[in-house]
């Protein structure tokens, strides 16, 4: 499986948390198992954005927060969205993935299971933290 396949995988495991928040451990082994993730470097990719994402769970979601329109909070954002925006900031700033590369990979996916609008939505606010936080 190559990079782009699991950082699809590790975004499908993402949202399934997000619906699903209780038993993270178990929920991830029955994700590798319902979905024959069989490949150690995958799993290991997976198992290490999820953690990551927990780990900086606050920082990440007042990068998205602090990005929102005025009138937006967290709580009305879709969690496709949510979770495309999660995996790509963790990416970028904790994972040193180029900003070119994460931002392009999610809005492949935002237009794949996203809405209409959430390709240009999450792109727009990640280039709201690359001009912010990532430029020097």
């Amino acid at each position: 499986m190559n990079r782009t396949q699991a950082r699809e995988e590790a975004f499908k495991l993402l949202y399934s948390m997000e619906i699903q928040k209780e038993n993270a451990q178990e929920q991830i082994e029955l994700y590798f198992e319902a979905n024959n993730i069989t490949d150690e470097k995958t799993r290991e990719y997976m198992k290490d954005v999820w953690a990551g994402i927990e780990a900086h769970k606050e920082e990440i979601s007042q990068k998205i927060s602090s990005n929102l329109k005025a009138d937006w909070k967290l709580e009305r954002l879709s969690k496709v969205d949510l979770s495309l925006l999660k995996l790509a900031i963790y990416e970028m700033l904790y994972r040193k993935i180029p900003f070119k590369v994460a931002i392009n990979e999610v809005i492949e996916l935002a237009k794949k299971y996203g809405e209409d609008n959430s390709a240009s939505f999450i792109n727009g606010i990640l280039a709201s933290i690359v001009k912010n936080d990532l430029q020097a």
